[in-house]
């Protein structure tokens, strides 16, 4: 299973300071990558977590993102997904560069950032780079650490500004081409990312809480493989199709908000993706024999 680290962890892990966003919710922090403590360990291990991550890293590596293996000899410019599991395997001993860490509040009011090609898939994720190429972003980047360290009151603006100028400077350039896994070990590899990124949606805890993914085609997007592909993995390592885990869970917690929440049948449908009430309804029905307010009355499941 893959590990989970919140915004929090990761703070414990650098030894640093939580950041802030003006909102109360809201995280924005950069840090030098040569300060922080870098794990002595050099075995691959994915994580997920709960925030967005832009890096800028010169030393050789290689960045496990999704079912792709960049190896980076320079300079890479990589964005990372809350979503997708990715690791950063150091093969070098001298690293360089800088990272910033924030949450999706930050831009709450300034555009969907997950929206962005850089954060969608892995083919769009890693930028490698020569010197010349970096020097431009890491510019930027020393622009942000020294106004977050300033008391400049609309500090946070111009570093959101300076965030947007990085994506969209990235967006115009050439992704990286990686070596992604072939034959069974591929299909387990698929497997394994879709059954997480279907997991890390769940559970839902609050009423404002909305399942984003939600289809076979959003999955694929999501794991950078055709929506064939992806269908083919999961029947050979499953036995299911991408359509029926989606609804084995979907169900699922249906089943759970329905016996533990107090929340309206069409606030539980809204949450669980259904854009109409009488969808999920349908839905509940044909899969359970019963609606989903018998289910809630009844005793036993």
């Amino acid at each position: 299973m893959t590990r989970f680290v919140g915004i929090d962890s990761f703070y414990q892990k650098v030894s640093a300071e939580p950041g802030t966003g003006q909102a109360p919710v809201a995280q924005f922090n950069i840090f030098r990558i040569e300060d922080l403590l870098l794990p002595k360990s050099k075995q691959v291990s994915y994580s997920k977590r709960n925030f967005f991550k832009i890096s800028i890293i010169t030393g050789h590596n290689k960045i496990h993102y999704a079912d792709q293996c960049i190896e980076v000899h320079e300079s890479a410019l990589i964005f990372t997904n809350p979503m997708i599991p990715y690791s950063w395997e150091i093969l070098g001993e001298r690293q360089t560069g800088y990272l910033c860490v924030f949450t999706e509040d930050f831009f709450s009011r300034f555009g969907n950032i997950r929206d962005y090609p850089v954060f969608q898939s892995a083919d769009q994720a890693i930028i490698p780079l020569d010197d010349a190429g970096a020097a431009p972003f890491i510019t930027l980047f020393i622009r942000m650490l020294s106004e977050l360290n300033g008391d400049y009151v609309f500090k946070y603006d111009l570093i959101r500004n300076l965030l947007y100028e990085i994506v969209h400077t990235a967006q115009k350039m050439r992704p990286a081409s990686g070596t992604a896994l072939t034959g069974s070990n591929a299909a387990e590899r698929i497997s394994s990312l879709f059954l997480e990124l279907l997991e890390r949606q769940f559970p839902i805890e609050l009423s404002n809480q909305v399942v984003a993914i939600r289809t076979p085609a959003d999955f694929a997007r999501q794991l950078n493989v055709h929506v064939n592909h992806l269908n083919k993995a999961l029947k050979e390592t499953t036995g299911q199709t991408t359509s029926q885990l989606i609804s084995t869970r979907i169900l699922q917690e249906s089943k759970i908000l329905l016996k533990s929440t107090n929340w309206t049948i069409n606030e539980i449908a809204w949450s669980l993706g259904f854009e109409e009430p009488n969808h999920f309804s349908g839905f509940f029905k044909s899969r359970t024999k019963v609606s989903p307010s018998s289910f809630r009355a009844a005793t036993i499941d």
